[in-house]
């Protein structure tokens, strides 16, 4: 357990409080929803469930590209000083990890589906146009590799709530509590 915890780190902008919460939610629902949707069995509720799935597939993009640009221009706040370098770098592997992954599992997700020729209604509103030509081989393939994200997404985000619930009940920093109030 650490010693008298730095508590002069700072904490997030409410701009990147409520990226970092709306983006959670919809992580949150397309994990379970995605596993539901694969194993359902096919009709009037798993048709629902994909629709749902690549709705919100498709919000997550441009709010992860809105997010990505607002932490290039509004840096995170740092790290207490007391925390070891290799949780440090574990951090910031994870963070970029996860950045990278949820700006491109939408773009997978929606070739695959333009591939093999699914309509992406986004709910019930805009249909998106295909982006990539009929393909229904290289659309299967596609789909493993958003499955194999996917699964990398929820192993991630695992770790990350693990590692704030560790920093806020073990170490007793402000970790977390930057994130829920600033």
């Amino acid at each position: 357990m650490a010693t008298s915890p730095d508590r002069t780190s700072g904490g997030y902008t409410a701009t990147a409080r409520a990226l970092h919460w709306i983006t959670a939610a919809i992580v949150i629902a397309l994990i379970p929803g995605g596993l539901y949707m694969a194993n359902a069995e096919p009709g009037p509720v798993q048709d629902l469930a994909f629709h749902l799935h690549r709705s919100l597939g498709i919000v997550l993009l441009p709010l992860m590209l809105v997010r990505f640009a607002w932490r290039l221009g509004n840096p995170p706040p740092p790290l207490p000083r007391d925390i070891p370098a290799r949780q440090r770098a574990a951090a910031q592997a994870v963070h970029g990890i996860l950045y990278a992954l949820l700006i491109v599992q939408p773009l997978v997700g929606w070739i695959a589906t333009s591939a093999y020729r699914a309509p992406i209604l986004v709910f019930w509103l805009i249909e998106l146009p295909p982006i990539w030509p009929q393909d229904r081989a290289f659309s299967e393939a596609l789909f493993g590799l958003h499955r194999t994200f996917g699964i990398l997404i929820a192993l991630l985000a695992t770790a990350h709530i693990l590692a704030a619930l560790y920093h806020h009940f073990i170490r007793r920093d402000d970790v977390l509590v930057r994130m829920l109030r600033g």
